[in-house]
């Protein structure tokens, strides 16, 4: 399968994961949403939906860049319905926008739990409650949700409950949506085995966990592969590496590595 002529919707795209599974579907010609909040430079961080949507087009798709807050909902049917007007549907959600805190109960006011909420949660089951109108007329529907495995050790919470309970909060919609549109819509997670050198990861471990993290292209890759499996392949929590090995053939891995030779830093959830 192919991504070419399809349009894929991806939220939080201006950057980072979100902007290299773009470009990766655009080297098939696929028809590229990115719906992100930056529209103008910013001071700190990378990239705009304006500089995504040309690497899109340069990489052979096409794009549309939308300014979108995933938390308001009137804004997301709206972004959602410009989107299938211009390209004549949707047929791939990446629910991509997330906001991290790895801080503990004390040390995590409550303005910062509520954008968790808002943007890994409430975010991912809004845009994809109004995308699936669209999605459910596509002849090969996916959503991708970038959300990690469930697992209820207490390991993964003790140090971090507020983002830990936010992350699983996108992995629970993968788990009732694939199971409520089981042989309508394909509904699954990716995530990564290692850091991924974005600005997250910069601004949690500086330059020395960068240089120890896998490129973002890793994801784009594996994200590739899952969004052209049929839509019965639905309700995975699929890993990067796993993923390319197991189905792709991939069996060194250096060449995503920030600086080759360097053992990548195990993911947060990993």
């Amino acid at each position: 399968m192919s991504l070419k002529g399809r349009t894929v919707f991806i939220t939080g795209g201006s950057r980072g994961i979100g902007e290299a599974i773009a470009i990766r579907a655009a080297a098939d010609g696929a028809r590229v949403v990115i719906a992100a909040k930056t529209s103008e430079p910013h001071p700190k961080l990378p990239g705009t939906i304006h500089t995504a949507v040309a690497k899109v087009q340069e990489a052979g798709g096409e794009g549309l860049g939308l300014v979108l807050d995933v938390r308001d909902e009137n804004a997301v049917a709206t972004a959602l319905r410009a989107a299938a007007d211009h390209f004549g549907g949707i047929d791939v959600l990446v629910n991509n926008a997330s906001a991290i805190s790895l801080t503990g109960t004390l040390a995590t006011p409550m303005k910062k739990f509520d954008l968790m909420f808002g943007v890994n949660v409430r975010a991912t089951y809004a845009v994809s409650q109004a995308a699936l109108p669209y999605l459910l007329r596509s002849a090969n529907p996916h959503i991708l949700n970038l959300s990690p495995p469930l697992n209820l050790d207490p390991k993964w919470f003790g140090n971090h409950v507020a983002y830990t309970m936010s992350k699983y909060g996108m992995s629970m919609c993968v788990l009732g949506m694939a199971e409520e549109f089981r042989g309508k819509v394909a509904v699954n997670a990716l995530w990564p085995r290692t850091t991924i050198a974005t600005a997250a990861v910069e601004m949690l471990g500086g330059a020395p966990l960068l240089s120890a993290s896998r490129t973002p292209d890793i994801m784009a890759d594996a994200a590739y592969w899952v969004l052209t499996r049929p839509r019965e392949v639905t309700g995975h929590f699929f890993l990067d590496e796993d993923v390319l090995r197991d189905h792709c053939g991939v069996t060194d891995f250096d060449a995503y590595a920030c600086t080759p030779g360097v053992t990548p830093t195990p993911d947060f959830f990993l």
